[in-house]
């Protein structure tokens, strides 16, 4: 199998580690071990009893219980524990579609949520968010798409990576009901779902429809990227399904992450909190910034996420413009071509990290931006 480069990671493996400031990465400000104890109340010594044997095939049972808990209303059954969503997508990809099927994905996106299935052999269909209306969704093309191609599956990711662009109740259920019609697996990618700022969160579909995949995370609204945990609901026979699958990958994750992950869950509406009033705080640093430089840069308000697609629209490409802020100025700014050459002139923006990052990081920004034609 020959899959494509998945352009966004190769961005980061050569960028993430090797600057100060980032600006372009999709999560809150990181965790250390101290402020996770303080927020959840443990301590460490409650990992001196735990035993280095084997993880569970899905997850331990008390960190499938608190998520269950929180999303499945206390059902274990469609719980299980991955390696971040990463894992999940790939799990997905591997067991709820097959060569030849059609899948049709929210555009632009997070690109695991596509290459892997295109090379398997689907045939992928892109369903474009409106560019000249804020990326907002447009569901009368989505009904056109599943009409005239039959998917297998529809891929979504609402708040949107990495527009920051989501969807209301009402169109939710809309959404839902097309994928229903044709009974085609509907994934919902809910890295972003717990940070919103216009409306409360969505609620998952699964509750709702059987033929829901969902991915969740603790790397985007927790500030937990390091743990590498996340998490999928689905059906009990799909999710034995990719047990099997597993058995050839990572086999179970480590009950030492997943000790943290439990206090991570049990303590979530704490945590997030948190991490949103730091997002908001600088949600409306960035976006004053940029209401003063309209010239140079723009962008849709974001209803969820920490990120935001800004278009440069003196540029006819912000790639030169993203490796002279890392090379130079140790900045790290997403390029858009990683989502796809036609966003050559966007970059993914973050807010969520500190304060003081994002000022310095839009500092050297501005700089560059004014310096225009030297880009």
């Amino acid at each position: 199998m020959e899959i494509a480069l998945a352009k966004l990671e190769e961005w980061m493996r050569d960028y993430y580690h090797a600057v100060d400031h980032d600006i372009g990465s999709s999560g809150v400000r990181d965790l250390t071990i101290a402020e996770l104890r303080d927020l959840c109340g443990f301590d460490l010594a409650e990992l001196d009893s735990l035993l280095l044997l084997d993880g569970e095939p899905y997850g331990s049972r008390p960190l499938r219980t608190v998520l269950a808990n929180r999303w499945t209303g206390g059902d274990i059954d469609p719980v299980m524990v991955t390696h971040g969503s990463s894992e999940a997508i790939y799990l997905t990809m591997y067991t709820a579609v097959e060569p030849g099927d059609t899948i049709i994905v929210v555009e632009p996106a997070y690109q695991q949520l596509h290459s892997i299935a295109e090379a398997r052999g689907c045939n992928v269909v892109r369903w474009p968010l409106r560019r000249d209306d804020g990326f907002s969704v447009d569901l009368d093309l989505l009904r056109e798409l599943v009409a005239k191609h039959h998917p297998r599956m529809i891929v979504v990711n609402f708040p949107h990576n990495p527009t920051g662009t989501s969807i209301t109740p009402q169109q939710q259920r809309d959404l839902v009901a097309i994928a229903q019609a044709e009974q085609a697996w509907l994934v919902w990618d809910h890295a972003f779902g717990e940070m919103t700022y216009t409306a409360d969160p969505l609620p998952l579909p699964i509750g709702w429809y059987d033929r829901s995949i969902v991915f969740g995370t603790f790397s985007k609204s927790y500030g937990l990227a390091g743990l590498r945990v996340g998490w999928c609901l689905g059906s009990p026979a799909l999710l034995a399904t990719m047990a099997e699958l597993r058995d050839y990958i990572a086999l179970y994750v480590s009950p030492v992450l997943e000790f943290f992950a439990v206090q991570a869950v049990t303590h979530a509406d704490r945590i997030v909190a948190l991490q949103h009033e730091y997002a908001r705080e600088n949600l409306d640093l960035l976006t004053k910034w940029a209401s003063e430089r309209q010239d140079l840069i723009r962008f849709a308000p974001p209803a969820g996420g920490v990120t935001t697609f800004a278009e440069f629209p003196q540029l006819t490409d912000a790639t030169p413009l993203c490796h002279k802020l890392a090379q130079d100025h140790r900045v790290l700014l997403v390029p858009g071509s990683c989502f796809g050459d036609e966003y050559a002139r966007y970059a993914r923006l973050r807010f969520g990290g500190t304060v003081d990052e994002l000022t310095t990081g839009l500092g050297h920004l501005d700089e560059l931006l004014r310096a225009g034609t030297r880009l």
